[in-house]
């Protein structure tokens, strides 16, 4: 099986409700087979001209290369942040069994 279709997103969330909300949502709504929710991430970050320290939570998203665009607009409508980081990551191989089940439980396409 060819595993260049998965990608793990990462995305920076402001709470836990806020990354419990779309962790459920994109699960729910099958554009992720899996999302974890890493709380008390600390982030150090220039924003609008200054240094910022927020604490957050990470979201670890699995899902097809296919619904990457879908997913980060998805992300987008549900985040708080006005410029969220979203990252895509490719997978390079790992536990055959776990990968497979990625690829049953994303669809190629989304039949909205």
């Amino acid at each position: 099986m060819q595993w260049e279709e998965l990608v793990v997103v990462l995305v920076t969330v402001s709470a836990s409700a806020e990354g419990e909300n779309i962790a459920r949502r994109l699960v729910e709504e099958r554009l992720a087979a899996c999302v974890n929710l890493i709380p008390n991430l600390g982030s150090y970050f220039r924003w609008q001209e200054k240094l910022t320290e927020e604490n957050e939570g990470l979201l670890v998203i699995k899902t097809r290369r296919s619904l990457l665009d879908a997913l980060i607009g998805r992300i987008k409508e549900l985040h708080s942040y006005e410029v969220p980081e979203i990252l895509a990551l490719p997978i390079v191989g790992g536990s055959e069994d776990y990968l497979r089940w990625v690829m049953e439980e994303t669809p190629a396409r989304l039949g909205r």
